[in-house]
C-alpha cells in the first residue's frame, strides 16, 4: 500500500499544471501559494503529500517568482506540525520557486512510508529555488535507526535521505533547521549552483550515517556559516564533486569534515578544487578527512585510469578536543571484519590517487597524541601534499603531539610545525 502510494505521489508530481496564478502576496513580490489553501492540516496526523504537491504543481506552472508558503501551526488538536510522506517536488519550472517554510514538517516514523522511496523531500529538476522560512523538517531519525544495517554489514541499504537536491540549478537552502534525519541530512547530488547558508542541522552524536551535507556529482557548491551536530561527517564530498567551498562552518559533534569514502564502487569520478575554511570542528571523531577504501579507486574498465583526489585546500581551522584533527586514511574500512583479516587476505591497496592538498593555518586542541596522520596507499603514495603552520597540541599537558606518516612521495612543510612535520 505504502509502494502504490509513494509512486501515485510521484506521478503526481510529474503532471503538468496549466492553471493561473490567482494569489499574489501583500508585499507584491510574487504569487503566494499557501498550503492550507490547498487543504494541508498541521494536525501532526493528516498525511500532506497531496496537498504539498497540489500548491507546488501550481506555483511551478506560474511564472515569476511563486512561492509556495507552509505557515506556522497551531491553535487546533494535534502537535502543529504538518506530517508529510515521502514526495517529489518535480520541475521545470516557469519561474524562480520559493518554498517558504515557517512550519514544522514531520516525516512518517519508520520506514513502512518509504518503499520505493530512497528520499523524504526531493527537488528534481528545478533551476532557480529558494528553500527557506525559519522552519524545521523534522525526519523522525530515532523510530528508523536501529533498523539501519549500515553499521554493521557493508552491502547494505540506506536509509531516506531528508532532502535532496537532484539534478537542479541555482538553488539556495537557508535559514531552516534538518532534525534526526533518517539517514543524511541534505543530499546535493547531479547539482550546480548550490548554496547552503545559515542552517542548522542536529542529531544525536550516535545516531548512524546522519552525514550533514553531502556532496556529489555536482559542481560550484557552497557550504556557508551553518552549524552541524550529528552522527555521522559533518559535510561530505564524494565521487564527483568539484569546486566545492565549506567556510564557517561549526562541526560537532560528528565525524569531521571528510573528502569520501571514495573507491567502494568501480569508475567513480575524481573529486578536484575542494577549499575548506574558517571553520571550527569541536568534539569530532576526525577533523579534516580524506578517506579511501583498500582495493578500490581503479577504473570500471582498464581502459580507464584510477579515481584522483586533487586540488584541495584546508585552512584557517580551530579544532577543539577533535581526534585525528588531520588525517588521510587510504586504509579506510568501518568494519570489524576489516580489522579482523589476517593480511593475506586483506584487499590490495587503494589505487585512489591523492595530489596537490594543502593544509595551512590549523590549531587548536587534539584528543589523540597523533594529531597528524598520512597513510597514504602503497600502490599510489600521496604527491604534493603540504603542512604549513600546523600547531595542534595535545590535551594533556606535557605530553607532545605526533606526526605520522606512509608512502607520501614529497610535499612540502613550514611556518610553525606542532607536531613535526613526518613529510
Amino acid at each position: 500500500m505504502a509502494s502504490r502510494s509513494c509512486a501515485l505521489l510521484l506521478i503526481l508530481a510529474m503532471a503538468t499544471a496549466r492553471l493561473a496564478a490567482d494569489v499574489t502576496d501583500a508585499a507584491g513580490a510574487g504569487p503566494v501559494f499557501n498550503v492550507t489553501d490547498f487543504g494541508a492540516v498541521a494536525d501532526g496526523k493528516t498525511d500532506n503529500s497531496r496537498a504539498f504537491l497540489r500548491a507546488w504543481m501550481k506555483a511551478c506552472a506560474t511564472p515569476g517568482r511563486p512561492a509556495v508558503v507552509v505557515p506556522r501551526g497551531g491553535g487546533g488538536d494535534g502537535d502543529g506540525s504538518y506530517l508529510l510522506h515521502p514526495l517529489v517536488f518535480r520541475g521545470p519550472c516557469r519561474g524562480f520557486m520559493e518554498l517558504r517554510v515557517a512550519g514544522v514538517l514531520r516525516a512518517p516514523p519508520g520506514l513502512a512510508a518509504f518503499r520505493g522511496c530512497h528520499e523524504w523531500v526531493h527537488f528534481s529538476s528545478v533551476d532557480g529555488l529558494l528553500v527557506t522560512g525559519g522552519g524545521t523538517f523534522d525526519g523522525r531519525g530515532a523510530t528508523a535507526w536501529p533498523l539501519n544495517e549500515c553499521p554493521k554489514k557493508r552491502d547494505c541499504k540506506f536509509l531516506p535521505t531528508s532532502i535532496k537536491l537532484g539534478r537542479v540549478r541555482n538553488a539556495t537552502i537557508t535559514g531552516v533547521t534538518s532534525l534526526d534525519s533518517k539517514s543524511f541530512h541534505v543530499t546535493v547530488a547531479g547539482s550546480q549552483g548550490v548554496r547552503i547558508h545559515g542552517v542548522t542541522i542536529r542529531a544525536p552524536r550516535d545516531s548512524p550515517n546522519t552525514d550533514g551535507v553531502h556532496i556529489q556529482g555536482s559542481s560550484d557548491v557552497r557550504v556557508t556559516d551553518s552549524a552541524v551536530a550529528t552522527g555521522d561527517d559533518c559535510v561530505s564530498v564524494g565521487p564527483g564533486a568539484s569546486d566545492v567551498v565549506i567556510s564557517g562552518v561549526t562541526c560537532g559533534p560528528g565525524h569531521g569534515i571528510s573528502v569520501g569514502s571514495l573507491g567502494r564502487y568501480p569508475g567513480e569520478e575524481d573529486v578536484r578544487r575542494l577549499r575548506v575554511a574558517n571553520c571550527t570542528i569541536a568534539g569530532t571523531a576526525n577533523g579534516v578527512r580524506i578517506k579511501t577504501w583498500r582495493g578500490g579507486g581503479g577504473g570500471a574498465s582498464p581502459q580507464r585510469r584510477p579515481t584522483a583526489v586533487s586540488g584541495l585546500v584546508f585552512e584557517d581551522i580551530v579544532m577543539r578536543k577533535v581526534r585525528n584533527p588531520i588525517i588521510i586514511d587510504q586504509e579506510y574500512c568501518p568494519y570489524a571484519s576489516c580489522r579482523d583479516e589476517p593480511p593475506e587476505r586483506r584487499p590490495p591497496p587503494s589505487a585512489v590517487r591523492i595530489s596537490d592538498v594543502k593544509f595551512r593555518n590549523i590549531r587548536g586542541v587534539s584528543a589523540t597524541r597523533v594529531a597528524v596522520k598520512l597513510s597514504c596507499s602503497e600502490a599510489s603514495p600521496c604527491r604534493g601534499l603540504e603542512l604549513r603552520d600546523i600547531d595542534l597540541r595535545y590535551v594533556k599537558r606535557g605530553v607532545a603531539t605526533q606526526s605520522q606518516c606512509a608512502h607520501v612521495a614529497g610535499g612540502v612543510a613550514g611556518g610553525t610545525l606542532v607536531p613535526p612535520s613526518c613529510i
